[in-house]
């Protein structure tokens, strides 16, 4: 955990393409894990990565 990549709520919501609110929400549900540090959110980007995989499906 030590190499651990921690991002803000606003640098998940860049690299994800959508609104702070948005991660807000997933980090709420529990659906994207975090950590709180003060009043703000930390989450993992491999987590993100993960979300992301999980997330997939064929359209077609």
């Amino acid at each position: 955990m030590s190499d651990a990549k921690f991002l803000t709520v606003a640098e998940v919501a860049a690299m994800m393409r959508v609104s702070k609110m948005t991660v807000y929400r997933l980090v709420h549900n529990g659906e994207l894990p975090a950590v709180r540090v003060g009043r703000s959110f930390r989450v993992v980007e491999e987590d993100v990565n993960e979300y992301l995989r999980k997330s997939f499906y064929n359209a077609g």
